[in-house]
Formats: structure tokens, sequence, C-alpha cells
């Protein structure tokens, strides 16, 4: 078998930095250290730069995109060999596929190649395709729309019984957790019980669960983290906390208490302050949300419903702790699937409401009705956080690295291409918030325990050989909230699984990423 050695670089661990070669041989690293030169060696020229095992976001909505070349691109240009998906509670296994191609079109899109068959099926179409790995959560709310349809009773004993039996089932074909996302639909509509069931069998799997929590974050975090609390105390669960923003003394306050009852909690946390989601999510109510998709829209282009929406729903948006009365100027559109509204990608509802001729009311409910709903955006928030706050989170003891990337929209959050090129630039280089062992404990080796991935997240003999070549003077994000399509710079080999898939910047042809099934760990 030919030998692959990195020589030159320094290698960056968890627990120091040293000057070695790499040595590679199939998908295994086979040394680290002054590696003797053999004839047929193939080498990649490291002097200069840092090998550092590869990054795993925690928190991705790549997941209908495996094969598309931007946004491997765009991921491993950042140093990204692993995604986690299945994310939010909403994904496409089990069942057909077609509740998250249709609710969260504007998020994940459509799979091309799932149409059923599992979670088995979903990390076996990753094969051969993708030069990346997944990694996938067992998505409760799809679990919850498989058993239950469109209800938003809870469940009885029997729905329960099937939704736990489908959850075991997932963990079965490899899946690594549960996930939830209760400010989505259905799960808005599970009970606590109802979460505390499912996550039984994750606990005696090894897995681990993962919550975009209720309520809505920010001010409201504490309602979200004491349901968190319960869940954990009634399942025995492992908990980690998606996306968790707000201001950085509220973080502290609500993992203390977490970890006062015992809780065993990690959470991601992204470098930037402001959002992305599907617009419908906060501006519609549940109730309507949950309906078939013809229903909302016949509601929402109804004169009547519109005026009920104009009185009975809109000032709750404006009571909202999140955005509050400001929310057509927080609001920036980022996808709409309606060609005829192309013109206000990046413009705010206020903006793009002036421009139409309309109030932001009617043109919410206009731009939602042309496109189906198929419409995300990027959400500011009332209280902005600087640099130093942000480091203040990210010097938690449980974050991880996760970019809760979104690659549909012309003018999406520039987090899906900037996240991990951000934490190195402005959290290792500018303000030293890490060193760069901390920076790989974050965004690499403690992922890879926490999520059960196997022997990945540390450069050592033995061990899987997904790595990343990262420039330290120059690594830095590009993309902005103006022009977020810009790619990472500094970052320009990458290996997975022992082959290079970026090679002096450049997409390689081997795609030897792999659906990763969960390694039973508990660390």
């Amino acid at each position: 078998m030919m030998r692959l050695v990195m020589r030159g670089g320094t290698v960056v661990n968890n627990d120091g930095l040293r000057k070695a070669d790499v040595a590679i041989e199939g998908n295994t690293i086979t040394g680290v250290g002054a590696i003797p030169a053999r004839p047929d060696d193939r080498t990649i020229d490291c002097r200069g730069r840092f090998v550092l095992p590869g990054f795993i976001d925690t928190h991705s909505h790549a997941d209908g995109r495996a094969e598309d070349e931007d946004v491997q691109r765009a991921l491993l240009r950042q140093g990204v060999t692993t995604v986690i998906t299945g994310q939010d509670g909403v994904s496409y296994a089990p069942g057909n596929g077609k509740y998250a191609s249709s609710y969260f079109a504007a998020i994940n899109g459509t799979h091309l190649h799932y149409a059923g068959g599992g979670v088995a099926a979903y990390l076996a179409a990753v094969g051969g395709r993708s030069r990346l790995n997944f990694a996938y959560l067992v998505p409760a709310g799809t679990i919850r729309q498989e058993v239950c349809g469109r209800s938003s009773a809870a469940a009885d004993a029997s729905q329960l019984a099937r939704m736990e039996s489908l959850v075991e089932q997932g963990l079965r074909e490899g899946a690594v957790g549960l996930s939830t996302g209760l400010d989505y639909v259905p799960g808005i509509f599970a009970g606590t019980g109802e979460i505390a069931a499912l996550c039984r069998p994750v606990a005696r799997a090894g897995g681990i669960y993962v919550t975009h929590m209720r309520g809505g974050y920010e001010a409201n975090s504490a309602a979200g983290v004491l349901e968190i609390a319960r869940i954990a105390a009634a399942s025995g669960t492992r908990i980690h906390i998606s996306h968790f923003h707000a201001q950085a003394h509220i973080i502290d306050e609500q993992l203390r208490l977490l970890r006062d009852r015992g809780v065993d909690t990690t959470f991601d946390a992204y470098p930037y302050t402001r959002g992305c989601t599907l617009l419908a999510m906060p501006l519609l109510p549940p109730g309507l949300s949950v309906l078939p998709p013809d229903t909302v829209l016949a509601t929402i282009t109804d004169p009547a419903e519109r005026a009920r929406l104009r009185r009975d729903w809109f000032p709750t948006i404006e009571r909202n702790a999140s955005l509050g009365p400001e929310w057509p100027s927080m609001i920036t559109l980022a996808h709409i699937a309606a060609p005829e509204f192309a013109w206000a990608h990046g413009l705010s509802l206020e903006a793009a409401a002036a421009r139409a001729g309309t109030d932001p009311i009617d043109f919410t409910l206009d731009v939602l009705a042309a496109s189906r709903l198929e419409v995300n955006a990027v959400m500011a928030v009332r209280h902005q956080r600087p640099v130093a706050e942000l480091a203040a989170i990210f010097s938690q003891k449980g974050h991880m690295g996760g970019s809760d990337g979104i690659f549909i929209g012309a003018h999406p959050h520039p987090r899906a291409r900037g996240t991990f090129a951000r934490y190195l630039r402005q959290y290792v280089r500018e303000t030293a918030t890490w060193s760069w062992p901390q920076a790989v404990h974050h965004l690499s080796t403690a992922p890879a325990a926490r999520f059960g991935l196997g022997r990945r997240g540390t450069v050592a003999a033995g061990w899987i050989a997904d790595l990343a070549v990262v420039d330290p003077d120059t690594v830095a994000d590009t993309a902005t909230y103006e022009r977020p399509l810009g790619e990472a710079t500094g970052i320009a080999d990458v290996l997975v699984a022992g082959r290079p898939v970026l090679a002096e910047g450049a997409l390689a042809a081997a795609r030897p990423g792999l659906g990763l099934r969960h390694e039973n760990s508990k660390s």
C-alpha cells in the first residue's frame, strides 16, 4: 500500500503542539514524528503550516447536500471533515423524506437519493458521493409526523410506543442520538413527557439528546433549560443544546443550573450574533403551520383571515422577547422560492415592504404565499453581542463548534461558509480566546467523543486520517452579512479517511466520505 506522508508541519492536538511528520496508510495514521522517507512515498509539504484533526460541525443543515460540490468545497475550505445532520427535529429519515422536503425545503432542501429506508438508507446514500462524512440524529419531529400526522394533540400510548420503536430502530441503524426542534412543528406540540420517553432508548444506546429547545432562546432561555433538566432527570440521557444564543450571563447561569442538577450538558454556539430560520416559524401561528401547505396558503391569502392574523397574531410577535416591535427591520430575506420576489433577497422585511408599496405584514404573507412557504431569513437579535461577549460564551467548558449552516438561498447567513475559519481567525489568532490546542478540543476532539464518532479528532497513530492543514497566519473567513458567499482562506489541503479531498485549494477527485455510524461512546 502506497504511503502518504505529511512532512514538516506542526501537529496540533488538544494536549499541545509539536513539529512532526504524519504518515498515513489506507485510512489510518500510522506514525507521527520523524518519518524516514521511502522511495514510493507520496508527500504533502506542510512546512509553515499546522496539521489538525478535521473539524466536526456539530450542527449542520447540509442533510440533502452530500454531493453538492459547492457545499463540499465551502466546508472543506474551513477544515470541516464531518457534519452532524438530522438537526432541529426535522430531516428525511425515517419515512419517505417528503415531510422534510416540504416543511424544511428552505433549510435542508430536497434529498437527491433518499426516498425511504430509514437511517441506514440515509447513511448508505453518502458513500461514494461525498468528500465529507455525515453523521445523523433521529429527528423527533419527523418521527411524530410519521406516527401522529399533522395532529397537535398529545400522543396516546400506542402512538408513543410506535415513536419509541422508530427511535430505537434509528439508533440500531447508526444514528448518534435524537434531535428536537421545539419551536418548529410538529415538535412544538410534543410535551415534556413525550420527549423524555423518546430519550430513554437514546440513553440506553449511549447516544445524545440534541435540542433546539423550547421558547426562542435569548431572554426566554430559562424556560427551555428547565424543560431540559426535567427530560434529563426522567430519561437519564446526556444533553447537547443546539445553537445556544443568548447573552453570555444568561448562558452561564443556565449551564450552571444544569450542572447543579447533575445534567451532563454540552452545547454549540456559532461566532455570529444573528440567526437564520424559516420565515414562517416566528411569523405564523404554530397551529396554522402544522396544517397542510394548501390549507396554510388558503388561509394567508384570504382577506378575512389576514385581518384576523393582523389583529390577533402579529401583536404577539411584538411582545416576543427575541423580536419585539422592531421585527420588520430585524428580519432579512435570505431565500425566496418565488422568482417574482428575487429582487428582495438581502433586504429586510421593512425595506422590501416599502419597495413593494405595502406594509410588512402584508408583504410577509405575500412572499410566503407566492413561495409556498419556502422562505428563510436571517434574524437579528435585540441585544447585539461584541466579540468579547462571544468569547466568554466560547470559553465555557461544554462549548463545541457548530455552524447551523444553511446552504439554501441566494443571500444566506454567512455562517455556512465562514464559521470555522472565523473561530480560528477571531478567537485564536486575534483575541487569543483559545490556544491552538484548545481550538482542536472545541472543534474536533470533544465533538468526536461526545457524538460517538470513533477514532477521530486526534492526530495519532491508529486514528482515522481526517486531517486539515491550516496556515495559522492567514486562515480567515470572507463571508459577511452583505456578501455571504465568500469562501474561507488559509486552508488549502484536507484529507478524509487518508485521501486528499482538497488539494492546493481545489477539490480532488476522491469521494471517501461515509455515513458514520455511532460508536458507543459515553465520554
